[in-house]
């Protein structure tokens, strides 16, 4: 097994607005980013066991092949730059992900 962080080229966050945050899954290998697509490991439940949030609260999860990466929008409990926003750009919200166990 091998955490995702040392499988995948890039995971990142970002704001996708006031009320949502992107993340983003990129790979460099298309033999991985297939194998990973495969095993199903990464789901919408997931998600929202990862981030403690309900699974409606997911409002995109898409493999998008042409780019070898995953992009899902997930709601923001407080909007962007609100009190109690502890990181205003969404910079930091990935790291639930990188931990994930991929099968080699």
């Amino acid at each position: 097994m091998t955490a995702l962080f040392k499988y995948a080229k890039v995971i990142r966050s970002k704001n996708s607005g006031p009320f949502e945050v992107t993340l983003d899954i990129l790979f460099d290998d298309p033999a991985k980013y297939q194998h990973f697509k495969e095993q199903n490991v990464l789901t919408i439940d997931k998600i929202a066991e990862l981030y403690q949030i309900s699974p409606d609260q997911v409002h995109h999860f898409v493999y998008f092949d042409p780019a070898l990466g995953i992009k899902i929008t997930i709601a923001r409990d407080i909007s962007s730059g609100s009190a109690g926003d502890r990181d205003v750009y969404g910079a930091q919200q990935h790291a639930p992900l990188m931990n994930i166990e991929v099968e080699e």
